[in-house]
């Protein structure tokens, strides 16, 4: 479930551009105008207000969003007025680009593959090889060491069935080779990746239900006790975002707030980019798993015009106008 807020009667694209130009105008931006038009407007209306502002002032809103603002306010509502596939394929060219390659960047890949629809990832694909000039699968062979390489491989490049499909049977056999992978100590077994890269999600959630009424344990505790190495614990993370996305997006936020300093970039990944999606639902996990507010903790570790777009991308607040 969404938290995006829209007004009941959304304005024309030149309406809103109109709106934007005059928050850029004279001394100062008006940041709070900026909040009530972009967000409150979802990403075909965001795309329809670029597209426009361009159109009119020979401009583009991308860059005068960057010369406008600052700080991690203009890194959040830069990232929200992307495109959400070239957006995912900058946040995918950025984890393959860093020095340090490790669990917190490359789930950022499984969430791209295992976290939307085969639609989005077919999109991101499309977009990464326009913006970049070469495939998602090819940088991440050339970046990214084996055993790792193989299942983000297998993650990106499939294309799932995406309709409410399962079978009993199937779900059962599959549990069966993901337990003898286990028993194997075969994390990177040509089985799971198979399983997990190509089946639907309702299917592999049948498939981990099966395996826990099985074998007494649930996949991602048999994957801890097979290893405690970077591919059990990007295995355990594509196995909570095939399950349940909300609760591995509750734990990026969680995360990111936690401990000395905050991790804006992961935030920032986490409520941009769910707010179209689940967002509501994330709320209610965090709520669920840590037993506080996910708005009240935003609010403590964020403030200004930052913290307020964040709320509003959150559902709090006025639809806009």
């Amino acid at each position: 479930m969404a938290s995006l807020k829209l007004p009941e009667i959304v304005p024309s694209p030149n309406q809103d551009t109109v709106r934007l130009r005059n928050a850029f105008q004279g001394l100062g931006t008006d940041e709070k105008e900026l909040i009530l038009v972009l967000g409150h407007r979802n990403a075909q209306q965001r795309k329809e207000i670029k597209e426009t502002y361009q159109k009119l002032y020979n401009e583009s809103l991308i860059d005068r969003l960057q010369s406008e603002l600052s700080g991690d306010f203009r890194n959040a509502i830069v990232l929200w007025t992307y495109d959400p596939p070239e957006r995912d394929a900058k946040y995918a060219r950025d984890a393959l680009k860093a020095r340090r390659k490790g669990i917190k960047q490359l789930q950022i890949l499984v969430e791209i593959a295992c976290a939307s629809t085969p639609n989005h990832l077919m999109a991101v694909r499309q977009a990464y090889c326009s913006l970049f000039d070469c495939s998602l699968e090819e940088d991440i062979i050339t970046s990214v060491s084996q055993p790792l390489t193989k299942i983000l491989v297998g993650l990106v490049s499939s294309y799932r069935h995406n309709e409410v499909t399962v079978n009993l049977d199937v779900a059962k056999s599959e549990a069966e080779k993901l337990h003898e992978a286990i028993n194997n100590k075969q994390l990177d077994d040509d089985h799971i990746v198979w399983i997990l890269s190509t089946r639907n999600v309702f299917q592999l959630r049948e498939t981990f239900a099966s395996y826990k009424q099985l074998y007494d344990k649930t996949f991602e505790e048999d994957i801890n006790n097979c290893g405690k190495g970077d591919l059990a614990s990007l295995l355990n993370v594509v196995v909570l975002c095939l399950d349940c996305p909300e609760k591995h997006f509750a734990k990026v936020v969680r995360d990111s707030i936690v401990g000395l300093g905050t991790d804006e970039d992961s935030l920032n990944r986490a409520i941009v980019t769910r707010a179209e999606i689940d967002l509501l639902k994330v709320r209610f996990e965090y709520t669920n798993m840590y037993k506080s507010s996910l708005d009240d903790d935003v609010i403590g570790d964020t403030s200004g015009d930052y913290m307020e777009f964040l709320l509003t991308l959150l559902g709090k607040g006025p639809k806009g106008d």
